[in-house]
């Protein structure tokens, strides 16, 4: 147990005293929002390529997830990648506003959203967020 927790440690002090875990936010180049729905809760990570050591390299920017509602434990995998996307477009708006970005998602279900004919109301005002 003991050994357990000085390796703990020792991984702990090691991520804080190397390569910063987050990037700053280059506002001049694109974003990839990667977004994960399943089980219970929504997961989704902001990312960004950067010349770093002269080379293209692709690190996290943002990191965000929520637990799902009960109210949404019925969901589909539809519904709940497009519930992803619009409840993190909201949340990183401040990012992603004005900014160039690519969603890179499990899935074709936003796809098919924007190419629904017929919505009920609660997947028409998410087309309409997303749009």
């Amino acid at each position: 147990m003991k050994q357990e927790r000085i390796k703990a440690y020792e991984n702990i002090r090691k991520a804080l005293t190397e390569a910063p875990l987050l990037i700053i936010p280059d506002w001049n180049m694109p974003f990839k929002l990667y977004i994960d729905a399943f089980g219970d809760g929504v997961r989704e990570a902001l990312h960004q390529v950067q010349i770093i050591d002269e080379k293209p390299t692709e690190g996290p920017v943002f990191y965000i997830s929520r637990q799902i509602k009960p109210t949404e434990a019925s969901y589909g995998s539809t519904q709940m990648d497009c519930l992803s996307l619009v409840w993190v477009l909201e949340k990183l708006r401040y990012y992603l506003d004005g900014s160039v970005f690519e969603v890179a998602i499990g899935c074709n279900s936003v796809k098919s959203l924007l190419n629904m004919k017929k919505h009920n109301r609660h997947m028409l005002r998410w087309q309409i967020a997303i749009q």
